[in-house]
Formats: structure tokens, C-alpha cells, sequence
């Protein structure tokens, strides 16, 4: 965890922009990244981020957070320091911080993830430093 959020500091101690140091792998064939909204508390905004190609930022609010290939985040979420990967589906006004979440998650409206860390622990793994893991495939109801 530590290793990828260092990924988003000024300057990182592996830096994806050092052009004496190509990154070689391959690349998935989505179209850029994007935030969309601007209309009073609906601003799509990423801070201090990293959002990969195909995910599009709604109306919802990321910082210090690395979002994965196409992943959509919905208006009103709230997202911080936290790990999502592909292909995930975050509902309107949900709430995450201190996450890792795993593929293929479909997260519904409403929902808090880093906030009650109690009722975390009864559906998801959470360690010791308070970071809650949920599983790749899941629909969270």
C-alpha cells in the first residue's frame, strides 16, 4: 500500500515520469481518463492522483488515490487515500478512505467503506492500521 500511495508524492522514490527510465508493459485500449461535472457541489476534481485510461471521475471527489483502468466514480463519492482497481463501479454519494479495492467491485449508492471501521470487520478484512481490503468480484449490497 505504502509503495503505491508514494506513486502520487511529489517525488516518488519510483518515479513513472522519468523519461532515462521507459516503463515497458502493456497497455489496456481505453480512452484517457477524464473528470466531468462542474455544476455547484456536483464537480467531478481529482487532488494529488493518479487516474489510469477509460475511468471517468462524475461529479465525485478524489484525492490522494490511485484509480485503476476503468473504473467510474459517481457524483457525489468521496474517495481518499485509497487503491482501486479495474474495473470498478462506485454508486452515488459513497464514501471511501484508507481502501483497497479490488477488481470488478460494484459499490451501490450510499455506501461507506474507511469511515465505521467495526462494521467493516463484519464483511471485509481490515488490518491492523485501520486499511479495510475488499475482494475482487464483488457486488456489495
Amino acid at each position: 500500500f505504502a509503495a503505491n500511495m508514494d506513486l502520487i508524492s511529489i517525488n516518488p522514490e519510483f518515479n513513472l515520469y522519468d523519461s532515462e527510465w521507459p516503463i515497458r508493459t502493456y497497455q489496456y485500449q481505453f480512452p484517457p481518463g477524464k473528470t466531468v461535472w462542474y455544476e455547484g457541489k456536483r464537480v467531478g476534481e481529482t487532488l494529488n492522483s493518479l487516474i489510469c485510461d477509460g475511468t471517468i471521475v462524475s461529479g465525485g471527489h478524489v484525492e490522494r488515490s490511485l484509480i485503476s483502468p476503468n473504473v467510474k466514480i459517481n457524483s457525489y463519492s468521496e474517495i481518499k487515500d485509497s487503491i482501486i482497481m479495474n474495473n470498478c463501479k462506485i454508486g452515488r454519494h459513497t464514501k471511501i478512505k484508507n481502501a483497497i479495492i479490488d477488481k470488478n467491485v460494484i459499490i451501490p449508492e450510499n455506501y461507506e467503506i474507511g469511515y465505521n471501521l467495526e462494521e467493516d470487520k463484519k464483511k471485509f478484512t481490515v488490518t491492523e492500521s485501520g486499511l479495510v481490503i475488499i475482494a475482487k468480484n464483488q457486488v456489495l449490497e
